[in-house]
């Protein structure tokens, strides 16, 4: 027998104002650059890494966790923005993060030694995480749940650029400056994006959100959205989808410059087509979605993944065509992603109306504490091979396929 609370009744029972059907290239882009503080802040220093290592006399090891630790600042920090912003609206909090953000990024460019740096992107990161949250609940507050994925893939053609993007700038830093240019650079971001907070960014959270805030304890708000078992299956889905990300760009460097013996000019080549692909599919994602729901859309594009991770296995097992047959199959995995996080993201926004801002940060906290922990247990490891970095992405493939499954409709319609 399923019990369902009061408030879980109502945020099914009570309607929210309808969204508007328009969408707007301004927000798009100001919503796209308040969810690029991860992708900037992690994809800008990758070419660094080595670079890091050297100049701290650290192992490889060492330098993959100064980004297991900013994954994991990710993770825990969205569970304080998304009730703060439920209660006291969108903007404060995301104010109060970026501030953090500038703060601990000038740090990070300061760090004396490898333990400051991990120290510090770990603040960074607290302070970072409150652009993606609260990004994402704003665009749940505006759209239902079909265009809320439309916009969501519209973000990802803002916030898809700089995976692109970033490197080559990080590469082109290190080739004029040390790699704490590259942290320098963040604090101008952070500083551009309370600029734009401050004078471009209108309140969305309703009323009828900010009373279910107030009605009850934070813990009690995230306990109803834990036990809503689809919802569950949607973030489980999303969190291991990002896990494979995040191995990847944990493994990318030593992978691909350290056992490949690719130079860091053409790493960021390589690194940009994999996110360009990502980007693509997620626009037609954006157009499949005039036509079809999101769960029509995960349930047919899923294979895909296991599919191209399950021939990425086979090329580092084989060593069929060296590096190509690893990189090949990883661009195709890479290309499904633009059908999945959008998707899920917004399916799983979509089952608690009067939570949203607790939803987005509890799923955007799985998310990253999964990517975290899969970060960590790449970088334990000292092979620098495919295989590790394979064996990773397949795994997540297959648990993120069943989650996907055990919360999708049983006949999804079209």
């Amino acid at each position: 027998m399923t019990v369902v609370s009061r408030s879980e009744s109502a945020a099914e029972a009570r309607p929210i104002a309808a969204p508007p059907a328009r969408v707007t290239w301004t927000l798009v882009l100001m919503l796209g650059a308040l969810t690029a503080f991860s992708p900037m802040s992690i994809d800008m220093y990758l070419p660094a890494m080595p670079a890091i290592g050297r100049g701290f006399h650290a192992t490889g090891g060492e330098a993959q966790l100064t980004l297991a630790t900013f994954l994991a600042g990710l993770a825990f920090g969205q569970l304080f923005y998304g009730p703060a912003s439920d209660r006291w609206g969108r903007r404060p909090p995301l104010l109060f993060g970026v501030l953090v953000y500038v703060l601990a990024s000038a740090v990070c460019a300061l760090a004396p030694t490898i333990q400051w740096l991990m120290a510090a992107r770990f603040v960074q990161a607290l302070g970072g995480c409150a652009g993606p949250v609260i990004a994402r609940a704003a665009v749940r507050d505006r759209y239902d749940a079909r265009n809320s994925a439309r916009v969501l893939s519209l973000l990802m053609l803002v916030m898809g650029l700089a995976p692109v993007v970033a490197p080559f700038f990080g590469a082109a830093l290190l080739t004029t400056w040390s790699w704490r240019g590259i942290f320098w650079v963040l604090v101008g971001f952070g500083v551009v994006m309370a600029v734009v907070t401050l004078f471009g960014l209108r309140e969305t959270r309703s009323a009828e959100t900010e009373a279910q805030a107030r009605s009850e304890h934070p813990l009690r708000g995230y306990l109803a959205l834990a036990t809503n078992w689809r919802l569950v299956g949607y973030m489980m889905s999303g969190a291991f989808n990002a896990a494979a990300l995040f191995a990847y760009i944990s493994a990318a460097p030593g992978l691909i410059m350290g056992h490949y013996g690719v130079s860091a000019g053409r790493f960021v080549w390589v690194f940009g087509a994999n996110a360009a692909s990502m980007i693509a599919m997620s626009q037609v994602n954006a157009f499949l979605l005039k036509r079809h729901t999101p769960d029509w859309i995960l349930m047919r594009f899923r294979p895909l993944s296991l599919v191209a991770a399950l021939a990425m296995v086979l090329g580092a097992v084989t060593g069929f065509a060296s590096a190509w047959g690893v990189l090949v199959p990883l661009f195709f995995v890479f290309a499904s992603f633009g059908f999945i996080g959008a998707n899920t993201m917004a399916l799983g926004l979509s089952l608690d109306p009067l939570r949203v801002g607790s939803a987005s940060a509890l799923i955007g906290s799985v998310q990253f504490g999964v990517g975290a922990l899969v970060s960590s247990l790449i970088s334990m490891s000292r092979d620098e091979g495919p295989l590790p970095l394979s064996v990773a992405i397949l795994a997540c493939m297959i648990f993120s396929t069943v989650a996907l499954v055990a919360a999708s409709p049983r006949r999804p319609t079209a």
